[in-house]
C-alpha cells in the first residue's frame, strides 16, 4: 500500500515536471519568435546590443503564463510591456500606464454594420472578401483575442464547434475598445484595487489579464468599455489622476523610518516577513554579518544577515543606505534585490542567488582564467551595471573582483552596495573607503573625489580578469595603497595584452580623474574590440 502510494507520487512528480519543461521551452520558443519578428519588422529597439538580453530578461522576470498568452503577430506589445515595466521602476513616473483604442472580435449580428453600439464602442464590419490589407487601423488586443483578420485559431473554436465565421464569403465583426496597461510594484489585493478603481471611474471591464514578476512588479491588462472612444488621452488623464490612491503607503510601516533612517515612502513595497525566509548553507562571513544562500518563496535567495549583537549607529547607517539605494536599481547588470527585513531581532537584506560565485573565486580560488573574448564579454557586463548606476548618481565604491558576481548563464552583476553612496549635489565626496588594492589615489589620500573613482577601481579589475593575479600580490594592502598614492605605483601590463587594452587600462588608472574615460565610452571602446575579435 505505501509503496503504491510513493509509486504514484512518484509518477506524478514526473509527470508535473515534464509539464513544466514543456511550458519553458514554449517560452523559449516564443520569445525567439518574437525576437525574430522584430528585427524582420526592423524595429530599431531591436537592433541595440544586448537588445536580446533584456527580452529575454523580460520574458524570464514574467510567469510562463505570460508567454503562453501573449500574441506572437503583435510583437511590438512586447515591447510595450517591457518599457512599461520598466518605467515602473522609478517613483516618480510609477504606476506606468498605456490606454490605446484595440479591435475585439465580436459575434455576428444583424444589419450591424458601422452601428454604434454605446458610447464607448463601435462594432466595425471588416468584409474578408476584400483585400486582406482593407483592415483597421486598430491593433488586437495583446491577450486573448484573433491576431489577424485573415487568421481563425484555436480562439475561434467554442465548445469544439467552429463559430459562423468563413473566410472570403461573410464579414467578420469587431468590436473596438479601450486597452489599458498598468504597471506597477505587486502587492496584496493590488488586482482587486485596480478593479474597484477602473470601476469608480466609470468603466466596464470586459477582459483582464494580470502578471507577478520575480522581482516585486505586475503587469495588468485590461479591455474595458464605457468611455467614449475619441476620448482616449482624457482617459489615460484621468487614470493617472486616480492612480496615486492606490501607491500610498499602508500605515503601519513608519517603525523602520525610526530605527533606520529609510524615508517612509520607501518601505512598504519591499519589507519582507522574515518568517518565509529559509536559511540553507553559509557562504560568507564579515566584520559585521553573514551571507547565507536560502529561499523565500521557493525562489532561490542569497541572503545578507546584519549582527545585531554589535549593532552601532554606523553600521545602522550603512544597512540602511544598502537598502535605500537597492531599492532604486534595476538593471540586468546589478544583482536583483527582492526585500529586505528592517524590524528586529533580524535585519538582512536579501538579493537574487548567484549560482556561479564571484569573479575573484574564479580566478583564485578555482584558478580559472578568461580568454580574450570572454574577457571582454565580462568586462562589457560590469560595464554595463556601473554605467547605469553612475547614470543614476550611484558611486559604488568598492568595485572588485569580489563583488562581481555570475548568475547560472554566466551573466556578471555588480553586487554589494555596503558602502555604496549616492553622489552628493556637489559632486564629489571625501573619506577613506573601499579596498586598498582597488582604491584610487585620490579616495587613498581623503581628498575630494566623484564617481571617477569608480573607473580607476575598474581598470584594476580589467588587469585581474587579463591575468588572474591580486594586484600588487607581493606587497601588503598598506604598502600597495602607499606606492599608488607616492609612486605612481600601477600593476604590470603584459607585453602580449591587447594594445587597444592597453590604452584602455592606462587610461582608467590615470592619476588625475578628469582624463580618466566615463562607462559609457568604456562601453563603447569594449563592444567595438569584441566584434573585432
Amino acid at each position: 500500500m505505501v509503496m503504491g502510494d510513493t509509486e504514484s507520487c512518484s509518477s506524478r512528480a514526473m509527470g508535473s515536471s515534464s509539464y513544466e519543461n514543456r511550458k519553458q521551452r514554449h517560452k523559449v520558443q516564443v520569445y525567439n519568435q518574437v525576437l525574430r519578428r522584430l528585427v524582420d519588422l526592423n524595429v530599431e529597439e531591436a537592433t541595440l546590443p544586448g537588445f536580446a538580453d533584456d527580452l529575454w530578461s523580460h520574458f524570464h522576470r514574467l510567469p510562463t503564463r505570460y508567454a503562453l498568452d501573449v500574441n506572437v503577430e503583435r510583437a511590438q506589445d512586447v515591447l510595450m510591456h517591457l518599457r512599461l515595466l520598466h518605467m515602473a521602476y522609478d517613483p516618480a513616473i510609477r504606476p506606468a500606464i498605456e490606454v490605446r483604442l484595440v479591435q475585439v472580435q465580436s459575434a455576428p449580428c444583424t444589419n450591424c454594420s458601422e452601428t454604434i453600439h454605446s458610447n464607448s464602442s463601435r462594432i466595425v464590419d471588416v468584409d474578408s472578401s476584400d483585400s486582406p490589407n482593407k483592415q483597421s487601423i486598430h491593433p488586437p488586443p495583446a491577450f486573448g483575442s484573433t491576431p489577424d483578420f485573415g487568421l481563425v485559431n484555436e480562439a475561434n473554436k467554442l465548445d469544439g464547434q467552429d463559430k459562423d465565421i468563413t473566410l472570403n464569403a461573410n464579414p467578420i465583426y469587431f468590436r473596438l475598445m479601450h486597452e489599458i496597461t498598468i504597471s506597477t510594484i505587486d502587492k496584496p489585493k493590488l488586482l482587486s484595487q485596480l478593479t474597484s478603481l477602473l470601476s469608480d471611474v466609470g468603466l466596464n471591464i470586459q477582459e483582464a489579464h494580470a502578471f507577478s514578476t520575480i522581482d516585486g512588479y505586475s503587469l495588468d491588462v485590461f479591455v474595458v468599455d464605457g468611455w467614449a472612444l475619441e476620448e482616449t488621452e482624457q482617459l489615460e488623464n484621468a487614470l493617472v489622476k486616480e492612480m496615486p490612491k492606490i501607491e500610498q503607503v499602508q500605515t503601519g510601516t513608519k517603525l523602520i523610518s525610526n530605527q533606520l533612517n529609510i524615508p517612509a515612502d520607501r518601505i512598504d513595497d519591499w519589507e519582507m516577513d522574515a518568517s518565509l525566509l529559509k536559511f540553507e548553507d553559509k557562504i560568507a562571513s564579515g566584520s559585521s554579518g553573514d551571507l547565507y544562500k536560502g529561499t523565500f518563496c521557493s525562489q532561490d535567495v542569497a541572503i545578507k544577515v546584519l549582527r545585531t549583537e554589535h549593532l552601532n549607529e554606523n553600521m545602522k547607517m550603512e544597512f540602511a543606505q544598502e537598502v535605500y539605494i537597492m531599492r532604486k536599481v534595476r538593471h540586468k547588470n546589478v544583482v536583483r534585490f527582492i526585500g529586505a527585513c528592517t524590524r528586529p531581532p533580524i535585519l538582512c537584506i536579501v538579493t537574487e542567488f548567484m549560482s556561479g560565485g564571484s569573479i575573484y573565486d574564479f580566478l583564485h580560488k578555482q584558478e580559472g582564467s578568461f580568454k580574450l573574448p570572454s574577457l571582454l564579454r565580462v568586462a562589457i557586463d560590469v560595464s554595463k551595471g556601473m554605467n547605469y548606476l553612475h547614470q543614476n548618481n550611484i558611486i559604488h565604491r568598492d568595485l572588485k573582483a569580489a563583488n562581481l558576481l555570475m548568475d547560472e548563464n554566466g551573466v556578471v552583476k555588480v553586487a554589494d552596495f555596503g558602502v555604496a553612496r549616492v553622489q552628493a549635489q556637489s559632486g564629489v565626496m571625501t573619506g577613506e573607503t573601499g579596498t586598498y588594492r582597488w582604491m584610487a589615489p585620490e579616495v587613498i589620500e581623503h581628498k575630494p573625489y566623484d564617481h571617477r573613482a569608480d573607473v580607476f577601481s575598474f581598470g584594476i579589475v580589467l588587469w585581474e580578469l587579463l591575468t588572474g593575479k591580486l594586484p600588487y600580490e607581493n606587497l601588503s594592502p598598506l604598502q600597495a595603497a602607499i606606492g599608488v598614492v607616492q609612486e605612481g605605483l600601477r600593476p604590470t601590463i603584459c607585453e602580449q595584452t591587447h594594445p587597444k587594452v592597453v590604452e584602455l587600462l592606462e587610461r582608467c588608472w590615470h592619476h588625475d580623474p578628469l582624463l580618466r574615460p566615463e562607462f559609457s565610452e568604456i562601453l563603447e571602446i569594449l563592444q567595438r574590440l569584441a566584434r573585432e575579435v
